[in-house]
């Protein structure tokens, strides 16, 4: 890293510079959409797209940027090293969340009965 005070806050100037013209080709792009409506979707969906690849390519020059992406791929490294579940295991957690929810459903609403009797027995309702 640079100490000098002076670059730094170049690099700032220059990356806040570029944050916000970034922002500014993904709004022109989603602008362009709306101001080409004469054309066909798809071409009007293209320049979209060509405007948000423009401002994260832009974006990407930016510290915050590169930071973002750096970020990314270490997630990715990180769900590679994932022992995900097999389709049996999936199975028997998924059968036991339902026998589960069904218990316990059965159970409040039994709780909900006793209090509506309760309340019908107090209040004198209910014939």
């Amino acid at each position: 890293m640079n100490k000098n005070p002076e670059v730094q806050e170049a690099r700032s100037t220059a990356d806040t510079a570029k944050l916000v013209l970034s922002l500014f080709i993904l709004v022109g792009g989603i602008f362009a959409y709306y101001y080409l409506s004469d054309l066909h979707a798809v071409i009007r969906v293209l320049v979209v797209i060509a405007g948000a690849v423009g401002a994260v390519a832009v974006l990407y020059t930016t510290a915050l940027g590169g930071s973002w992406f750096k970020y990314l791929i270490q997630t990715k490294k990180e769900i590679r090293q994932v022992v995900w579940p097999t389709r049996k295991e999936t199975a028997q957690t998924t059968l036991i969340v339902v026998i589960a929810v069904i218990i316990v459903g059965i159970f409040l609403w039994l709780i909900d009965m006793f209090f509506l009797w309760a309340v019908k027995l107090l209040t004198g309702q209910g014939g």
